[in-house]
């Protein structure tokens, strides 16, 4: 894989966890979403209009079908990865729901985009799934490990259609990454508004009680896709979806460290496979 998209893959999975680690402490769901949301929409909505501006940019034809779906998907993506976290551990459905997503990736990236990824990436691709599916053997004392798991694969579901539908966005179309990144962020706003009108009061209690929080999940985790989406406009789909997936061992690292959860033995070996399909991916 080109050395410049493995170091942004590198960082974006260090912001990435981080952000994930962070959302696990807001209470709420929808709702919660939307609040850290327009936080991202507010902040980036000056660099993406720098970019325009740089860059000329101009939407046209099916420019906007992938504008305003990608923000359909991050929508669903986030409203059910925080269900996920209602109900199980980060270090379950985090690594569940990163990790589920590479396989689909690659395959609707040889179907529908028509990229064929080496023998290397494929096996890469299968071990970084393989060290998941461990994760989704309960660990004494974890809670509700069924639904968890159902809300992790579901979550990997998405993100499987989002990263092919985005990749080709930045690959094939050539828009600009930080305005794609910025699209989602506004549709996602726009399509849970309707559940934040109805919950003002609890709205403002996020707000009051875990503002730091809410601000940085919105900064980091626009931050961190839009590092991938740069590195999607200049290797293959097929590559960056899994190798992206470094940060399950970080957010597995610290559900395990810093937020005391079940399973370190169990979990640190599945990570350990997954770091082995990534090095694949990336040096294959």
């Amino acid at each position: 894989m080109n050395e410049t998209a493995v170091l942004l893959i590198l960082l974006a999975a260090g912001v990435h966890a981080t952000w994930n680690l962070l959302a696990k402490t807001l209470p709420g769901g929808a709702e919660t979403v939307w609040l850290f949301t327009m936080v991202a929409t507010i902040v980036y909505a000056p660099i993406a209009g720098v970019t325009v501006a740089v860059t000329g940019y101009r939407p046209a034809g099916s420019d906007w079908l992938f504008l305003v779906g990608t923000g359909i998907l991050q929508a669903v993506y986030f409203v059910v990865l925080r269900r996920g976290y209602a109900v199980g551990d980060l270090s379950v459905v985090y690594p569940l729901a990163r990790g589920t997503g590479p396989l689909m990736a690659v395959a609707l990236a040889v179907v529908l985009v028509g990229e064929r990824p080496s023998l290397t990436t494929v096996f890469g691709a299968i071990a970084i799934s393989a060290g998941t599916l461990l994760l989704a053997l309960p660990a004494r004392g974890a809670g509700d490990h069924r639904v968890a798991v159902g809300f992790g694969l579901a979550t990997g579901a998405v993100i499987g259609c989002y990263s092919v539908w985005d990749g080709y966005a930045v690959g094939e179309l050539g828009i600009p990454a930080l305005v794609l990144a910025w699209a989602a962020d506004a549709g996602r706003a726009f399509w849970l508004t309707p559940v934040a009108t109805k919950r003002w009061t609890h709205l403002a209690t996020v707000w009051r009680d875990h503002r730091l929080a809410t601000v940085g999940v919105g900064i980091l985790s626009t931050g961190s896709y839009a590092l991938v989406l740069v590195a999607m406009s200049i290797a293959p789909i097929s590559s960056i979806a899994p190798a992206r997936e470094i940060s399950i061992v970080v957010g597995t690292l610290l559900g395990i460290t810093l937020l005391g959860e079940p399973g370190g033995p169990k979990r640190l070996g599945s990570a350990a496979i997954i770091t082995a399909g990534v090095g694949l991916i990336a040096f294959g």
